[in-house]
């Protein structure tokens, strides 16, 4: 459904103009219902390399692709190829746009029983620079960038002494205060973690939290499902069955979210592809993972020597055949947190849609050795976005609501004539 509406917006010196708005809903969330016939069209334009024309086919076909076709994808010796094929995918389901959204992070501990060797935010409680919000201190937080976003992305460490009515009071204390911004919210593990701690089933624990204001989850701390990898990278954390069980707890009551790949540490190609097909057989299920969101390992401060560090060509296959193997996951995204403005966007030319949002503060990825930029305005992303070649569209958090974004450069500043 189409809307027409203009409407101004100043962030300092920069102002933009939502051009048009239009609603989607949580399992579209914005594709071109047409896509298939889309992509069709625009493969049969092209001419491909021999080894390509039966994953080309398929495609044409709607058929999903296979683990084997994974592999010849990455496989393939011609990158651009590969990333002109998913380009061609992403621009059947969304034609020139991409996505961005306005949001901030604010973790809400850094306090964990976990010590996972690829985290550099965890602290243990006796470590001088760790933290725990209080309910009257993640307001503060809130109140700072309230004016600025519509969505608070919020997760942390597993905390040893919260259970769940801490989570519930915070969550009802932010939706009194400000009920139109979206809640994204609490890994797997965190759900995990509250419900041992609490001492009730996942399907309680996500229940009571959609109770009292969550609106979706953010999808980290998937890494790679592999348990073998992750008895190595992040001993104790849910096992990758748990991982999908509280997604699938989480959809099956209308809770949207993420899902997410953490690449470069010691998997293989093959246990990046397995991963993906796992998720897309749970998004199969019941529509709602919205967004994919693979990003590389980050070194600092961290204890992993053994990673095999991704390189930014590895970065733009990864998301390049994430696109091509992910059919039932409409959105994937080009993480600028993690992969920084310039890869970011190289990626929406190799099958990204989306690079997250404003941010104004994070701090897991950068602790890690991220050094993209924090606090942009709208201006900003949309600039990014349309240095790309592309058309800027503010999102909501799920996906629903959009604008397109038409920015203007800053004003240049008065200056009064000197008299001599």
């Amino acid at each position: 459904m189409f809307v027409e509406n203009t409407t101004y917006i100043f962030e300092g010196w920069h102002r933009a103009y939502y051009m048009t708005d239009w609603k989607s809903t949580l399992i579209t969330a914005g594709c071109d219902e047409n896509w298939s016939e889309n992509l069709r069209n625009s493969l049969a334009e092209k001419d491909w390399s021999p080894s390509l024309l039966p994953i080309v086919s398929k495609l044409s076909l709607g058929e999903r692709l296979s683990i084997d076709d994974g592999h010849v994808l990455y496989s393939h010796p011609n990158l651009n190829e590969i990333g002109q094929l998913a380009n061609l995918v992403k621009l059947a389901r969304y034609d020139t746009k991409v996505f961005f959204n306005s949001n901030v992070h604010i973790n809400q501990t850094n306090i964990c029983v976990l010590a996972c060797k690829f985290c550099a935010f965890r602290r243990s409680k006796r470590q001088s620079d760790a933290y725990e919000l209080s309910l009257d201190n993640y307001l503060l937080e809130m109140d700072k960038y309230a004016n600025l976003v519509d969505e608070i992305h919020s997760v942390g460490g597993l905390h040893p002494d919260w259970r769940i009515e801490h989570y519930e009071q915070l969550i009802t204390a932010a939706k009194d205060r400000y009920p139109n911004i979206a809640i994204k919210a609490l890994t797997a593990v965190e759900i995990k973690h509250l419900s041992k701690q609490s001492d009730i089933s996942y399907s309680q624990t996500l229940r009571r939290l959609k109770a009292a204001g969550l609106d979706s989850l953010p999808g980290g701390g998937a890494e790679i499902l592999n348990d073998d990898v992750r008895a190595v990278i992040c001993y104790g954390k849910e096992s990758s069955d748990e991982y999908l069980e509280i997604h699938r707890q989480a959809h099956s009551i209308g809770i949207p979210s993420n899902c997410t790949m953490l690449f470069g540490t010691i998997e293989t190609i093959h246990d990046r592809l397995i991963h993906m097909d796992k998720l897309r057989n749970l998004a199969d299920e019941y529509g709602l993972f919205q967004c994919f969101v693979p990003y590389p390992f980050l070194p600092d401060s961290t204890r992993l020597p053994e990673a095999q560090l991704a390189t930014s060509n590895e970065i733009l296959r990864t998301i390049a055949v994430s696109r091509l193997m992910l059919d039932s996951i409409p959105h994937i995204k080009a993480y600028r947190m993690n992969i920084g403005d310039e890869v970011a966007e190289l990626a929406l030319n190799f099958g990204a849609d989306d690079i997250d949002g404003t941010v104004r503060q994070e701090s897991i990825m950068h602790l890690a050795g991220a050094d993209s930029s924090l606090n942009y305005d709208i201006y900003q992303m949309a600039k990014l976005v349309k240095d790309a070649g592309f058309v800027p569209i503010k999102r909501n958090t799920t996906y629903t609501n959009f604008s397109e974004v038409d920015a203007k450069p800053p004003k240049r500043a008065r200056r009064l004539n000197v008299i001599a």
